[in-house]
């Protein structure tokens, strides 16, 4: 059965080509941690997108129950992790899957720095790295004011004061996020758009470029 809709589907859109494609890449002996140890540092970039996926598939999660309202969204996470089934596990991995994206990004970053992966001719893909770097820490910090409770607020008051302390624009960061003149109902608002909306949007994209790039240039030799 599933090999005759999986016909059906290739007879139309011949999809198999596409996937041979990615199937039957080479990849060098010198990332094969099979074939030595420590060719292990060389996953961290599918570990890192890995834990990327099950924070989207988990996101989505949340979000059917999650109320960006400054009168519901404390209320709301309360549910989400006593009530709802299996819902305290899925926000736990949300939570602690978002110090583990940066830690592991931040490591992958480190090896590519480490073995010269970011020289000729993937200048432009350590560019791409860079910014998904600062992606990944926008989610942190976009995403740790939803719960709405006083840690959570008190964080973003900092943040947004900092953020105030760029030359020129930061009167102008601060307002664009923190919407008025202290953290509120807005704020709450434009974090959660942010966190669901704007920063998966460039994610995909930059993940999109960044595999692009690593299949056209290669994977860089050893060190």
């Amino acid at each position: 059965m599933i090999k005759r809709t999986y016909d059906w589907i290739d007879e139309r859109l011949n999809i198999t080509p596409l996937w041979r494609d990615i199937a039957d890449h080479e990849v060098p002996a010198h990332v094969n941690p099979a074939t030595k140890m420590s060719a292990f540092v060389y996953c961290f970039g599918g570990l890192t997108f890995l834990i990327i996926v099950t924070q989207i598939l988990s996101g989505m999660f949340l979000s059917m129950y999650y109320v960006p309202d400054i009168n519901n969204a404390y209320y709301s996470v309360q549910y989400i992790t006593n009530q709802v089934l299996l819902g305290n596990v899925v926000r736990g991995m949300h939570f602690w899957g978002a110090s583990l994206t940066i830690i592991m990004v931040f490591l992958h970053m480190l090896r590519v720095f480490f073995t010269g992966a970011y020289k000729a001719p993937r200048e432009l893909n350590w560019v791409v790295g860079v910014l998904l770097f600062f992606i990944v820490l926008a989610f942190g910090f976009t995403g740790y004011l939803l719960p709405w409770d006083q840690k959570a607020y008190w964080a973003t008051s900092v943040g947004a004061q900092i953020a105030e302390q760029v030359p020129v624009l930061g009167p102008y960061i601060r307002l664009l996020l923190v919407g008025g003149s202290t953290v509120g109902a807005l704020t709450l608002t434009r974090f959660f758009a942010i966190h669901v909306f704007f920063l998966p949007a460039a994610l995909l994209v930059l993940l999109g470029a960044h595999f692009l790039m690593i299949r056209k240039a290669g994977i860089a030799g050893p060190m």
